[in-house]
């Protein structure tokens, strides 16, 4: 596997943790609709938190938040609509990033709820 690839990896078994520290009911994780992937679909009363994952070894060419883009905003908003729809969910759905850098020197992870209201 690529490193880039392992290191996602890590950071989305970091994110579920984290998250599950925080009360969360991890519900799924890579779930796929189209060709559109949720990292994760975490559940907290009646909120859906549909949560991206960034993770890099550092933030030397910016932020991991920052490569969220329109385009996989807008897909994963019409992925979440069709999830709550197919599984009968009563929630309020919120847009989560969850930012991870990580290397053999740091883990820093930030998290961002109703992260899309900023895009």
């Amino acid at each position: 596997m690529a490193q880039h690839n392992e290191l996602g990896k890590q950071g989305e078994q970091i994110a579920r943790e984290y998250l599950e520290k925080k009360g969360y009911q991890i519900l799924d994780t890579n779930w796929q609709y189209s060709h559109t992937e949720i990292d994760i679909l975490a559940r907290k009363g009646d909120v859906l938190a549909v949560v991206e994952v960034k993770t890099r070894s550092s933030d030397h060419y910016g932020k991991p938040e920052k490569f969220v883009s329109k385009k996989k905003i807008n897909n994963l908003k019409n992925a979440a609509n069709y999830y709550v729809k197919t599984n009968n969910l009563d929630v309020e759905i919120r847009f989560d990033i969850i930012s991870i850098i990580k290397n053999q020197y740091v883990e820093e992870i930030e998290h961002f709820e109703d992260a899309f209201l900023w895009f």
